[in-house]
């Protein structure tokens, strides 16, 4: 009974399995029988676009270049032009002289020198020995002041300069790996949020197959020539490919607000993309040129941030551990002075034209502090050398590892495809089978599931292609252009 039950239905399905199982999925590489996107198809460069323009933590990123310029103008400060005023007097006591000066000061950047220039007006009664005292007409004078030794070749004011001048360049190499991680991030992104919706095109597309043979079947249960158990199978279908229907929905807009991060609108706002927006494949996919390998680590050496940062890093302690070395020399210190009285000699003490010349040596015995300090700074920078060191090493094996998730990607592509035509073969054999009565219902659900399974594991490769493309593209620091792997 239940084989001249199963024969029946079989036979009485014929016609319907040519109009409601025939039709082919209309997939173009990855994508088939997507509707026509409405509006303007959004392609990945529209997304790295909105990143390095409107993307806030890059743009915050950004903000570092103005405080690195900020420390190093106010490190230039120590070099500002100084001018100097003062006035004294003694209006009670045996001396009652008075004197004034107007002096401008400027710090050079060569030897610690400074020059000096400016007006001296004494008055009253000043003892013969009083430096201040000048004609009655006041003197000109100008001067200079060199260290030869401590504060010679640097100072903590240079050394300071010199620090926010390399923090100023080391803000680039920070900019550098924020907009490289945030580009590789919305890469990554889009094609999930790509690969999500050519999921949610295939799963709907597998139920609108069920839905059509389920009102055929409605209807040939109804007129008797089914038994109304066919029906119940054939909902059950229906019930878990609206399940797998509403999976695929969720996880596209999951991927949708994702992507919003990283695409803005015109008022920095973020955007989510729509299905209208859904481009009908993935871009088409280039297995990676092995010989450029080589040349790609050794752009990558010379091209990621990181070695430019330690090499900055690198330099700033130089330039401490040079201060501590000058803290272990003596002070040497000249200074010349020339004065000038504006007009005839008066005094007969003061002359018209006067110079001056001073010598001043000092030096620290024990001198602990700055020996301790530049012992200090010789192990820093040991050890920021053997990190540099393992960070060329970390950036090879990172570039390497990178291409060989691109290139077993690539190949994934091409059995991926291989295994959809075979999925796509057996299908349209058991289809075939199922209209001469050779094989049932059961057998031809089952081929079609196989079929969708093998097109998803077709969007999941090139999504994982394009995932391991970003990551190269990370690794040998290529900003989203075209890597030589590509080419």
């Amino acid at each position: 009974m239940t084989v001249a039950v199963r024969s029946g239905w079989v036979h009485a399905l014929r016609w319907l399995v040519a109009v409601s199982l025939v039709a082919p999925w209309l997939f173009t590489g990855t994508a088939r029988a997507q509707p026509t996107p409405v509006s303007r198809p959004l392609l990945i460069d529209e997304v790295l676009a909105s990143v390095v323009s409107r993307y806030p933590p890059l743009l915050a990123a950004l903000i570092e270049q103005d405080i690195a310029a900020g420390r190093l103008r106010q490190a230039q400060g120590a070099f500002d032009l100084n001018l100097n005023a003062g006035l004294n007097a003694t209006p009670f006591g045996f001396y009652d002289g008075r004197t004034g000066s107007v002096i401008l000061e400027q710090a050079l950047q060569s030897w610690g020198a400074k020059v000096y220039g400016g007006y001296r007006l004494a008055s009253g009664f000043l003892p013969n020995y009083n430096q201040m005292r000048t004609p009655d007409g006041g003197q000109l004078t100008a001067g200079v002041k060199i260290n030869l030794l401590r504060d010679g070749r640097i100072d903590k004011d240079r050394a300071v300069q010199a620090q926010a001048r390399l923090g100023e360049a080391a803000a680039d190499p920070f900019i550098a790996r924020q907009r490289l991680d945030f580009v590789r991030a919305a890469t990554v992104a889009y094609y999930n949020w790509l690969g999500a919706g050519l999921r949610l095109y295939a799963a709907e597309e597998l139920l609108r197959v069920a839905n059509d043979r389920d009102a055929a079947v409605a209807e040939q249960v109804k007129r008797g020539a089914l038994a109304p158990i066919v029906r119940v199978d054939n909902e059950r279908l229906v019930i878990s490919r609206k399940l797998a229907a509403i999976q695929a929905q969720r996880r596209f807009e999951a991927t949708a607000i994702e992507l919003s991060l990283f695409l803005r609108d015109g008022q920095d706002r973020p955007s989510m993309a729509m299905r209208d927006r859904l481009p009908l494949a993935f871009p088409t996919s280039v297995d990676p040129d092995g010989t450029r390998l080589q040349r790609d680590i050794a752009d990558a050496l010379t091209r990621r941030p990181e070695t430019r940062g330690i090499a900055l890093s690198i330099e700033q302690l130089k330039i401490e551990r040079d201060l501590a070395q000058n803290e272990l020399l003596p002070s040497l210190d000249v200074g010349i002075e020339a004065r000038q009285s504006p007009l005839r000699r008066q005094q007969a003490d003061i002359d018209v034209l006067e110079t001056r010349l001073g010598v001043e040596f000092n030096v620290p015995l024990q001198r602990r502090a700055a020996a301790g300090r530049l012992k200090t700074l010789e192990g820093q920078l040991l050890r920021l050398r053997t990190e540099e060191q393992f960070i060329r090493e970390r950036i090879e094996t990172e570039v390497r590892d990178a291409y060989s998730a691109l290139a077993a990607a690539a190949l994934q592509i091409t059995q991926a495809r291989r295994n959809v035509v075979l999925a796509e073969t057996l299908e349209q054999a058991e289809r075939l089978r199922f209209s001469q009565g050779a094989t049932d219902l059961l057998a031809l659900q089952i081929r079609e599931q196989a079929t969708f399974d093998a097109r998803l594991g077709e969007i999941d490769a090139f999504n994982e292609y394009q995932r391991a493309l970003a990551n190269y593209r990370a690794a040998v620091a290529n900003d989203g252009q075209e890597t030589s792997a590509r080419r």
